[in-house]
């Protein structure tokens, strides 16, 4: 048996598989590699090339590897996009999402992993959240990945798939060990978009709106290190193994910070006082988004190792040093 990863040559995909392999576990992964890069997965894992709406080829590989629990991250996540373009996100997000599900049940995958966002939130007026706030989300992302947690709530009653949905928070930061991190150059982190431009491979940052209700006027986020939101999901299959309830974790630390005090750590970091200009705001960016975690400390006995903002920008900026000596 293995662990089917979607979405598992991306970015936080990635770093679950190696969460994974690290503890002994046989992943195999299946992605199309419209973001993500085959060389960011460790050596022997099993990539299946592929489309999750393509329900013929998911039941042959859950078939072949008898699959039986999944580790959902395929998706697009780029809120303006989302905006733009919601039919996409949809599309992509929410009909191929319901694909899996239907093929996992008919296949007897028994557990599923979904991974969510504090999107699905909305605006909060700054003031931490925790699971019980009502979903009400502001752009099409966010619309399209609670649809998927119904869905997946609908489909688990009906029959009896065990689930846990992760809503996490802004991810940032890379592998610690240097084996894998942010890679898709066009990618809209604030994190990495600050460390490209410290480096030079961009000309400036812009900080979209300066005006909104906050401590300095920009947008304040919970900045999770990846490697401990990988963690989270490996805690969540483990308490689902252990026969555990389905439930909706968030995933953060607590804490946010402002676009503008990111920066400023970030010019600490790597030294470089780059130009960051003022623009107005972007379509679908909500003031303040901070997480309430005391229930997944509580639920997973998860327990963060990485919670500081100077090692998530540290481990960022060494992984896009790394990264541009591989592309240049």
């Amino acid at each position: 048996m293995a662990i089917l990863v979607t979405g598992g040559a991306g970015y936080i995909g990635s770093h679950m598989v190696l969460a994974l392999v690290d503890r002994g576990e046989t992943v195999v992964v299946v992605d199309n590699l419209s973001t993500g890069h085959p060389w960011a997965l460790p050596p022997g894992i099993v990539l299946r090339g592929g489309d999750i709406g393509d329900a013929a080829f998911l039941e042959s590989v859950i078939r072949e590897f008898a699959i039986t629990e999944i580790a959902h991250f395929a998706a697009k996540i780029v809120v303006p996009e989302s905006v733009a373009n919601p039919m996409l996100y949809y599309g992509n997000n929410t009909a191929k999402s319901r694909m899996l599900i239907e093929t996992a049940i008919r296949c007897g995958v028994e557990r599923f992993i979904f991974s969510s966002t504090a999107a699905v939130y909305g605006d909060v007026s700054g003031d931490p959240v925790d699971e019980t706030t009502p979903p009400m989300p502001v752009s099409p992302y966010g619309r399209s990945k609670l649809m998927t947690e119904w869905m997946l709530q609908d489909a688990a009653a009906a029959h009896g798939l065990k689930f846990i949905i992760l809503r996490y928070f802004n991810v940032a930061g890379a592998d610690p060990q240097g084996r894998t991190g942010q890679s898709f150059p066009n990618a809209t982190h604030l994190i990495k978009v600050a460390v490209q431009t410290a480096l030079g491979q961009r000309p400036h940052l812009d900080i979209f709106g300066t005006d909104y209700a906050t401590r300095d006027g920009s947008c304040i986020r919970d900045y999770i290190h990846v490697t401990d939101l990988a963690t989270a999901h490996v805690d969540a299959l483990n308490h689902l193994r252990r026969g555990g309830d389905s439930m909706i974790l968030n995933c953060g630390y607590g804490r946010g910070f402002s676009v503008l005090e990111v920066v400023d750590v970030v010019r600490k970091v790597t030294g470089v006082n780059f130009e960051a200009r003022l623009v107005p705001r972007r379509p679908g960016d909500p003031a303040t988004i901070v997480a309430k975690s005391e229930k997944i400390r509580a639920a997973l006995d998860w327990t963060p190792k990485h919670d500081d903002l100077e090692e998530i920008v540290s481990s960022a900026f060494r992984w896009e040093r790394k990264l541009a000596g591989r592309n240049g």
